[in-house]
Protein backbone atom coordinates (compact mmCIF):
# COMPACT_ATOMS: atom_id res chain seq x y z
CA UNK A 1 0.00 0.00 0.00
CA UNK A 2 1.03 3.48 -1.21
CA UNK A 3 0.81 5.85 1.53
CA UNK A 4 0.16 9.50 0.87
CA UNK A 5 0.07 12.66 2.98
CA UNK A 6 -1.27 16.14 1.70
CA UNK A 7 0.00 19.53 2.71
CA UNK A 8 -1.92 22.77 2.15
CA UNK A 9 0.14 25.92 2.16
CA UNK A 10 -2.09 29.40 3.29
CA UNK A 11 -3.26 31.27 5.37
CA UNK A 12 -6.86 31.58 3.48
CA UNK A 13 -7.15 28.00 3.99
CA UNK A 14 -6.96 27.97 7.72
CA UNK A 15 -9.42 31.50 8.36
CA UNK A 16 -11.86 29.41 6.20
CA UNK A 17 -11.37 32.51 3.20
CA UNK A 18 -10.79 29.67 0.94
CA UNK A 19 -12.50 25.76 0.99
CA UNK A 20 -9.99 23.43 0.65
CA UNK A 21 -11.13 21.44 -2.37
CA UNK A 22 -7.90 20.50 -3.81
CA UNK A 23 -7.42 17.63 -1.20
CA UNK A 24 -10.12 16.05 -1.19
CA UNK A 25 -10.26 16.00 -5.58
CA UNK A 26 -6.21 14.60 -5.03
CA UNK A 27 -8.09 11.73 -2.57
CA UNK A 28 -10.01 11.09 -5.60
CA UNK A 29 -8.03 10.72 -7.62
CA UNK A 30 -5.01 8.39 -6.12
CA UNK A 31 -7.85 6.44 -4.58
CA UNK A 32 -8.44 5.11 -8.41
CA UNK A 33 -5.30 3.69 -8.43
CA UNK A 34 -4.63 2.35 -5.45
CA UNK A 35 -2.56 5.06 -3.19
CA UNK A 36 -4.21 5.75 0.43
CA UNK A 37 -4.06 9.12 1.83
CA UNK A 38 -3.18 8.59 5.34
CA UNK A 39 -3.29 12.78 6.31
CA UNK A 40 -4.12 15.93 5.30
CA UNK A 41 -2.35 18.90 6.91
CA UNK A 42 -3.33 22.56 6.08
CA UNK A 43 -0.26 25.33 7.50
CA UNK A 44 0.37 29.16 7.38
CA UNK A 45 1.94 30.92 4.69
CA UNK A 46 4.91 30.87 7.03
CA UNK A 47 8.22 29.02 6.88
CA UNK A 48 8.95 26.81 10.17
CA UNK A 49 5.38 25.28 9.57
CA UNK A 50 5.93 24.58 6.00
CA UNK A 51 9.51 23.14 6.84
CA UNK A 52 7.74 21.53 9.80
CA UNK A 53 5.36 19.63 7.92
CA UNK A 54 7.25 18.25 5.31
CA UNK A 55 9.70 16.93 7.68
CA UNK A 56 6.70 15.14 9.61
CA UNK A 57 5.41 13.94 6.31
CA UNK A 58 8.32 12.59 4.60
CA UNK A 59 9.17 10.51 8.26
CA UNK A 60 5.99 8.43 7.76
CA UNK A 61 4.79 8.67 4.17
CA UNK A 62 5.79 7.17 1.31
CA UNK A 63 4.61 10.30 -1.18
CA UNK A 64 4.35 13.68 0.28
CA UNK A 65 1.89 16.30 -2.23
CA UNK A 66 2.21 19.95 -1.28
CA UNK A 67 -0.25 22.36 -2.72
CA UNK A 68 -0.17 25.98 -2.68
CA UNK A 69 2.45 28.92 -2.17
CA UNK A 70 4.16 28.86 -5.86
CA UNK A 71 3.09 32.34 -6.87
CA UNK A 72 5.02 35.09 -7.65
CA UNK A 73 3.97 37.11 -4.86
CA UNK A 74 5.91 37.72 -1.24
CA UNK A 75 3.92 35.96 0.60
CA UNK A 76 4.12 32.72 -1.47
CA UNK A 77 7.27 31.14 -0.10
CA UNK A 78 7.26 27.51 -0.58
CA UNK A 79 9.63 27.41 -2.80
CA UNK A 80 12.21 29.22 -1.34
CA UNK A 81 11.22 27.07 1.96
CA UNK A 82 11.47 23.82 0.18
CA UNK A 83 14.77 24.92 -1.17
CA UNK A 84 16.07 26.11 2.26
CA UNK A 85 15.17 22.78 3.82
CA UNK A 86 16.66 20.49 1.26
CA UNK A 87 19.59 22.57 1.10
CA UNK A 88 19.06 22.68 -2.97
CA UNK A 89 19.50 26.41 -4.25
CA UNK A 90 17.03 28.49 -6.55
CA UNK A 91 18.61 28.11 -10.38
CA UNK A 92 16.89 29.40 -13.54
CA UNK A 93 15.40 26.82 -15.74
CA UNK A 94 15.71 27.55 -19.11
CA UNK A 95 12.33 25.57 -20.41
CA UNK A 96 10.11 27.04 -17.30
CA UNK A 97 11.57 30.97 -18.31
CA UNK A 98 10.67 30.29 -22.17
CA UNK A 99 7.21 29.10 -21.38
CA UNK A 100 6.70 32.21 -19.00
CA UNK A 101 7.87 34.45 -21.36
CA UNK A 102 5.46 33.06 -23.81
CA UNK A 103 2.28 32.88 -21.79
CA UNK A 104 2.54 36.39 -20.18
CA UNK A 105 2.84 37.66 -23.73
CA UNK A 106 -0.04 35.97 -24.68
CA UNK A 107 -1.87 37.44 -22.03
CA UNK A 108 -0.32 40.83 -22.24
CA UNK A 109 1.21 40.73 -19.04
CA UNK A 110 4.25 42.53 -18.09
CA UNK A 111 7.39 39.72 -18.09
CA UNK A 112 8.45 41.82 -15.01
CA UNK A 113 10.95 40.54 -12.16
CA UNK A 114 8.22 38.47 -10.58
CA UNK A 115 7.03 36.90 -13.26
CA UNK A 116 10.25 35.77 -14.40
CA UNK A 117 11.36 34.27 -10.82
CA UNK A 118 8.66 31.45 -11.72
CA UNK A 119 11.40 29.88 -13.50
CA UNK A 120 13.69 29.76 -10.56
CA UNK A 121 13.13 26.11 -9.04
CA UNK A 122 15.64 23.93 -6.60
CA UNK A 123 18.73 22.60 -8.09
CA UNK A 124 18.33 19.03 -8.42
CA UNK A 125 14.21 18.75 -8.46
CA UNK A 126 12.41 17.26 -11.37
CA UNK A 127 10.53 19.67 -12.80
CA UNK A 128 6.79 19.58 -13.73
CA UNK A 129 6.02 21.32 -16.84
CA UNK A 130 2.75 23.43 -15.83
CA UNK A 131 0.96 24.16 -19.42
CA UNK A 132 -1.57 25.87 -18.15
CA UNK A 133 -0.20 28.65 -15.88
CA UNK A 134 3.19 30.10 -14.99
CA UNK A 135 3.92 28.31 -11.82
CA UNK A 136 5.78 24.49 -12.48
CA UNK A 137 4.98 21.76 -10.51
CA UNK A 138 8.64 19.97 -8.76
CA UNK A 139 9.28 16.69 -7.56
CA UNK A 140 11.98 16.13 -5.37
CA UNK A 141 13.02 12.05 -5.19
CA UNK A 142 14.57 11.29 -1.30
CA UNK A 143 15.07 8.19 0.16
CA UNK A 144 12.79 5.86 1.21
CA UNK A 145 12.76 2.23 3.09
CA UNK A 146 14.06 0.84 0.16
CA UNK A 147 16.52 1.72 -2.52
CA UNK A 148 14.04 0.73 -4.83
CA UNK A 149 11.36 2.46 -3.57
CA UNK A 150 12.07 6.28 -2.95
CA UNK A 151 9.72 9.07 -0.84
CA UNK A 152 8.89 11.40 -3.22
CA UNK A 153 7.99 14.97 -2.43
CA UNK A 154 5.84 16.97 -4.89
CA UNK A 155 5.28 20.86 -4.76
CA UNK A 156 1.98 21.75 -6.78
CA UNK A 157 0.55 25.23 -7.44
CA UNK A 158 -2.73 25.43 -5.07
CA UNK A 159 -4.67 26.92 -8.65
CA UNK A 160 -7.12 24.27 -8.60
CA UNK A 161 -7.28 24.09 -12.44
CA UNK A 162 -3.44 24.00 -12.64
CA UNK A 163 -3.03 21.58 -10.21
CA UNK A 164 -5.73 18.97 -11.37
CA UNK A 165 -3.42 19.81 -14.79
CA UNK A 166 -0.44 18.54 -12.79
CA UNK A 167 -1.87 15.61 -10.84
CA UNK A 168 -2.91 13.82 -14.40
CA UNK A 169 -0.53 14.88 -16.42
CA UNK A 170 2.34 14.39 -13.69
CA UNK A 171 1.84 13.21 -10.54
CA UNK A 172 -0.08 9.93 -11.38
CA UNK A 173 2.67 8.55 -14.15
CA UNK A 174 4.99 9.17 -11.36
CA UNK A 175 3.58 7.34 -8.90
CA UNK A 176 2.86 4.64 -11.48
CA UNK A 177 6.34 4.66 -12.17
CA UNK A 178 7.81 4.23 -9.33
CA UNK A 179 5.59 2.29 -7.19
CA UNK A 180 3.46 -1.22 -7.84
CA UNK A 181 0.00 0.11 -7.01
CA UNK A 182 -2.82 -2.31 -5.91
CA UNK A 183 -6.12 -2.55 -8.17
CA UNK A 184 -8.89 -0.55 -6.61
CA UNK A 185 -12.27 -0.43 -7.60
CA UNK A 186 -14.96 1.88 -6.74
CA UNK A 187 -18.90 1.92 -8.11
CA UNK A 188 -21.10 4.18 -6.03
CA UNK A 189 -25.02 4.13 -6.17
CA UNK A 190 -26.95 7.25 -6.13
CA UNK A 191 -30.02 7.11 -3.87
CA UNK A 192 -33.07 9.69 -2.54
CA UNK A 193 -35.48 9.45 -0.07
CA UNK A 194 -34.71 7.35 2.54
CA UNK A 195 -33.16 8.21 6.12
CA UNK A 196 -29.98 6.66 6.64
CA UNK A 197 -31.02 4.56 9.17
CA UNK A 198 -34.42 3.25 6.72
CA UNK A 199 -32.21 2.89 4.17
CA UNK A 200 -29.75 0.19 6.52
CA UNK A 201 -32.71 -1.28 7.96
CA UNK A 202 -33.99 -1.79 4.29
CA UNK A 203 -30.82 -3.33 2.59
CA UNK A 204 -29.63 -5.03 5.93
CA UNK A 205 -30.58 -8.53 4.33
CA UNK A 206 -28.09 -7.50 1.32
CA UNK A 207 -25.51 -6.17 3.33
CA UNK A 208 -25.26 -9.64 5.28
CA UNK A 209 -25.15 -11.07 1.85
CA UNK A 210 -22.19 -9.68 -0.10
CA UNK A 211 -18.74 -11.03 -0.63
CA UNK A 212 -16.40 -10.55 2.19
CA UNK A 213 -13.98 -8.94 -0.31
CA UNK A 214 -16.33 -5.93 -0.86
CA UNK A 215 -16.76 -3.15 1.18
CA UNK A 216 -20.01 -1.13 1.78
CA UNK A 217 -19.66 2.60 2.73
CA UNK A 218 -22.46 4.94 3.01
CA UNK A 219 -22.00 8.58 2.24
CA UNK A 220 -25.27 10.69 2.79
CA UNK A 221 -25.68 14.04 2.48
CA UNK A 222 -28.84 16.81 1.12
CA UNK A 223 -29.26 15.07 -2.02
CA UNK A 224 -29.81 11.53 -1.26
CA UNK A 225 -27.47 9.01 0.17
CA UNK A 226 -23.98 7.38 -1.49
CA UNK A 227 -23.97 3.71 -1.26
CA UNK A 228 -20.15 2.90 -2.49
CA UNK A 229 -18.98 -0.54 -2.79
CA UNK A 230 -15.02 -1.20 -3.06
CA UNK A 231 -12.95 -3.58 -3.80
CA UNK A 232 -8.89 -3.84 -3.07
CA UNK A 233 -6.58 -5.85 -4.59
CA UNK A 234 -8.89 -7.96 -7.00
CA UNK A 235 -9.34 -8.52 -10.91
CA UNK A 236 -10.47 -5.40 -11.98
CA UNK A 237 -12.58 -7.22 -14.08
CA UNK A 238 -14.16 -9.48 -11.79
CA UNK A 239 -14.84 -7.56 -9.26
CA UNK A 240 -16.64 -4.66 -11.65
CA UNK A 241 -19.09 -7.69 -12.82
CA UNK A 242 -19.68 -8.51 -9.69
CA UNK A 243 -20.32 -4.96 -8.23
CA UNK A 244 -22.91 -4.98 -11.00
CA UNK A 245 -24.46 -7.71 -9.98
CA UNK A 246 -24.69 -6.66 -6.50
CA UNK A 247 -26.38 -3.68 -7.59
CA UNK A 248 -28.55 -5.53 -9.32
CA UNK A 249 -29.92 -7.73 -6.29
CA UNK A 250 -30.21 -4.35 -4.38
CA UNK A 251 -33.21 -3.24 -6.90
CA UNK A 252 -34.95 -5.40 -4.58
CA UNK A 253 -34.60 -3.80 -1.59
CA UNK A 254 -34.98 -0.19 -2.81
CA UNK A 255 -35.68 0.23 -6.03
CA UNK A 256 -37.91 3.69 -6.24
CA UNK A 257 -35.00 5.27 -4.25
CA UNK A 258 -32.47 4.12 -7.07
CA UNK A 259 -31.09 6.63 -9.13
CA UNK A 260 -27.99 5.33 -10.76
CA UNK A 261 -24.66 5.64 -10.64
CA UNK A 262 -22.30 8.50 -9.87
CA UNK A 263 -22.70 11.48 -11.10
CA UNK A 264 -26.26 10.44 -10.99
CA UNK A 265 -28.73 12.68 -9.70
CA UNK A 266 -32.60 13.90 -8.92
CA UNK A 267 -32.21 16.06 -12.02
CA UNK A 268 -30.41 13.71 -14.43
CA UNK A 269 -33.02 10.76 -13.68
CA UNK A 270 -36.09 13.76 -14.17
CA UNK A 271 -33.85 14.36 -17.77
CA UNK A 272 -33.75 11.19 -18.87
CA UNK A 273 -37.33 9.83 -17.89
CA UNK A 274 -38.21 13.30 -19.84
CA UNK A 275 -36.14 12.83 -22.95
CA UNK A 276 -37.20 9.04 -23.22
CA UNK A 277 -40.91 10.40 -23.40
CA UNK A 278 -40.26 13.34 -25.46
CA UNK A 279 -42.06 15.70 -22.87
CA UNK A 280 -41.60 19.22 -21.45
CA UNK A 281 -41.24 20.66 -17.68
CA UNK A 282 -41.59 24.11 -16.21
CA UNK A 283 -41.43 25.26 -12.88
CA UNK A 284 -42.78 27.73 -10.65
CA UNK A 285 -40.77 28.56 -7.24
CA UNK A 286 -40.62 30.60 -4.20
CA UNK A 287 -38.88 29.57 -1.53
CA UNK A 288 -36.09 27.87 -3.51
CA UNK A 289 -35.33 30.60 -5.65
CA UNK A 290 -34.23 30.17 -9.25
CA UNK A 291 -32.44 26.93 -7.76
CA UNK A 292 -34.44 23.63 -9.21
CA UNK A 293 -34.24 25.80 -12.98
CA UNK A 294 -30.30 25.94 -11.98
CA UNK A 295 -29.76 22.60 -11.37
CA UNK A 296 -31.69 21.51 -14.83
CA UNK A 297 -30.05 24.31 -16.76
CA UNK A 298 -26.70 22.98 -15.33
CA UNK A 299 -26.94 20.03 -17.08
CA UNK A 300 -26.13 19.43 -21.11
CA UNK A 301 -29.20 18.71 -23.16
CA UNK A 302 -31.99 21.00 -20.77
CA UNK A 303 -33.16 22.62 -24.15
CA UNK A 304 -34.69 19.29 -24.98
CA UNK A 305 -37.14 19.45 -22.31
CA UNK A 306 -37.10 22.46 -20.37
CA UNK A 307 -39.06 25.51 -21.35
CA UNK A 308 -38.48 27.86 -18.35
CA UNK A 309 -39.34 28.66 -14.92
CA UNK A 310 -41.06 31.62 -12.96
CA UNK A 311 -39.25 32.79 -9.84
CA UNK A 312 -42.52 34.09 -8.41
CA UNK A 313 -41.01 35.31 -4.71
CA UNK A 314 -43.35 37.81 -4.21
CA UNK A 315 -47.45 37.19 -3.94
CA UNK A 316 -48.07 39.68 -6.35
CA UNK A 317 -45.58 37.54 -8.73
CA UNK A 318 -47.48 34.49 -7.92
CA UNK A 319 -50.75 35.97 -8.68
CA UNK A 320 -49.93 37.78 -11.81
CA UNK A 321 -47.53 35.39 -13.73
CA UNK A 322 -49.07 32.12 -12.27
CA UNK A 323 -52.75 32.68 -11.87
CA UNK A 324 -52.79 32.25 -8.42
CA UNK A 325 -55.95 33.49 -6.85
CA UNK A 326 -55.41 36.35 -4.74
CA UNK A 327 -58.30 35.45 -2.74
CA UNK A 328 -56.69 31.98 -1.93
CA UNK A 329 -53.24 33.28 -1.02
CA UNK A 330 -55.08 36.08 1.30
CA UNK A 331 -57.22 33.26 2.68
CA UNK A 332 -54.65 30.04 3.71
CA UNK A 333 -51.31 32.27 3.07
CA UNK A 334 -48.45 31.63 0.12
CA UNK A 335 -47.40 28.63 1.96
CA UNK A 336 -50.24 26.86 1.19
CA UNK A 337 -51.70 23.57 -0.50
CA UNK A 338 -54.03 25.80 -3.07
CA UNK A 339 -51.12 27.92 -3.91
CA UNK A 340 -48.74 25.61 -4.74
CA UNK A 341 -50.92 23.55 -6.77
CA UNK A 342 -52.15 26.77 -8.76
CA UNK A 343 -48.24 27.69 -8.91
CA UNK A 344 -47.17 24.36 -10.47
CA UNK A 345 -50.68 24.30 -12.75
CA UNK A 346 -49.89 27.72 -14.13
CA UNK A 347 -45.97 26.71 -15.19
CA UNK A 348 -47.90 24.24 -16.69
CA UNK A 349 -50.27 26.11 -18.71
CA UNK A 350 -48.12 29.58 -19.04
CA UNK A 351 -45.23 27.61 -20.63
CA UNK A 352 -47.40 25.42 -22.69
CA UNK A 353 -45.55 22.12 -21.01
CA UNK A 354 -45.95 18.54 -20.04
CA UNK A 355 -45.27 18.64 -16.48
CA UNK A 356 -45.30 21.65 -13.86
CA UNK A 357 -43.04 21.47 -10.51
CA UNK A 358 -43.46 24.31 -8.12
CA UNK A 359 -42.31 24.84 -4.54
CA UNK A 360 -43.69 27.35 -1.53
CA UNK A 361 -42.35 27.42 1.59
CA UNK A 362 -40.45 29.16 4.50
CA UNK A 363 -36.93 28.75 4.08
CA UNK A 364 -35.94 30.96 7.37
CA UNK A 365 -34.39 31.69 9.62
CA UNK A 366 -37.14 34.07 9.73
CA UNK A 367 -40.86 34.22 9.00
CA UNK A 368 -42.11 31.02 10.80
CA UNK A 369 -45.13 30.82 13.24
CA UNK A 370 -46.58 28.37 15.61
CA UNK A 371 -48.76 26.95 12.47
CA UNK A 372 -46.08 27.49 9.93
CA UNK A 373 -42.41 27.31 11.20
CA UNK A 374 -39.43 27.35 9.42
CA UNK A 375 -38.96 24.81 7.28
CA UNK A 376 -42.21 23.86 6.03
CA UNK A 377 -42.49 23.99 2.55
CA UNK A 378 -45.61 22.51 -0.03
CA UNK A 379 -44.37 21.09 -3.23
CA UNK A 380 -46.70 20.43 -6.29
CA UNK A 381 -46.46 18.73 -9.65
CA UNK A 382 -48.62 19.47 -12.46
CA UNK A 383 -49.85 17.51 -15.85
CA UNK A 384 -52.19 16.69 -18.34
CA UNK A 385 -54.99 14.12 -18.42
CA UNK A 386 -55.72 11.76 -20.87
CA UNK A 387 -58.92 14.26 -21.55
CA UNK A 388 -56.07 17.61 -21.52
CA UNK A 389 -57.86 18.22 -17.81
CA UNK A 390 -55.04 19.66 -15.79
CA UNK A 391 -54.40 17.60 -12.45
CA UNK A 392 -52.21 18.68 -9.17
CA UNK A 393 -50.71 16.89 -6.45
CA UNK A 394 -49.10 18.37 -3.81
CA UNK A 395 -47.21 17.44 -0.60
CA UNK A 396 -46.07 18.77 2.65
CA UNK A 397 -42.79 18.51 3.73
CA UNK A 398 -40.87 19.90 7.26
CA UNK A 399 -37.61 20.38 6.88
CA UNK A 400 -35.14 22.33 9.82
CA UNK A 401 -34.05 25.89 10.49
CA UNK A 402 -31.19 26.08 8.07
CA UNK A 403 -31.98 28.53 5.20
CA UNK A 404 -29.45 26.73 3.12
CA UNK A 405 -30.60 23.44 3.50
CA UNK A 406 -33.91 24.20 3.61
CA UNK A 407 -33.50 25.18 -0.28
CA UNK A 408 -31.52 22.50 -1.19
CA UNK A 409 -33.77 19.74 0.28
CA UNK A 410 -37.27 21.24 -0.88
CA UNK A 411 -35.41 21.82 -5.03
CA UNK A 412 -34.61 17.66 -4.63
CA UNK A 413 -37.63 16.69 -3.02
CA UNK A 414 -39.93 18.81 -5.32
CA UNK A 415 -37.46 16.85 -8.78
CA UNK A 416 -38.24 13.89 -6.80
CA UNK A 417 -42.10 14.23 -6.84
CA UNK A 418 -41.93 14.44 -9.99
CA UNK A 419 -39.64 11.30 -10.80
CA UNK A 420 -41.42 9.26 -8.81
CA UNK A 421 -44.76 10.18 -10.37
CA UNK A 422 -42.99 9.71 -14.55
CA UNK A 423 -41.96 6.43 -13.13
CA UNK A 424 -45.75 5.23 -11.43
CA UNK A 425 -44.36 5.08 -7.99
CA UNK A 426 -45.80 8.35 -6.54
CA UNK A 427 -46.86 6.08 -3.87
CA UNK A 428 -43.29 5.65 -2.59
CA UNK A 429 -43.45 9.42 -1.69
CA UNK A 430 -45.38 8.81 1.42
CA UNK A 431 -44.01 6.18 2.78
CA UNK A 432 -42.35 5.73 6.15
CA UNK A 433 -38.36 6.48 6.09
CA UNK A 434 -38.17 10.31 4.08
CA UNK A 435 -35.64 12.42 4.52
Amino acid sequence: MVSVEIITVGDELLIGQVVDTNSAWIGQQLGRIGAQIDRIVSVHDQADEIRGAVDSALGRADVVIMTGGLGPTKDDITKKTLADYLGSPLERDPEVYEHVRRMTAERGIDFNELNQAQALVPRGCTVLPNRVGTAPGMMFVRPGRTDTQPRLLFSLPGVPFEMKTLVTEHVIPQLRQHFALRSVVHRTMITFGMAESAMALAIAPWEDALPDWLHLAYLPNARGIRLRLSAYDVDVTTANREIDRQFDLLRHHIAPYMLGYEPASVESAVAALLQERHQTLAVAESCTGGSISARITAMAGASDYYLGGVTSYSNAAKAKLLGVRAADIEQYGAVSEPVARQMAAGALERFGADYGVATTGIAGPGGGTPEKPVGTVWIAIAWRDTDNTVCTAARLMHFSELREQNIERAATHALNMLRLHLLGLSDAFQQTGML
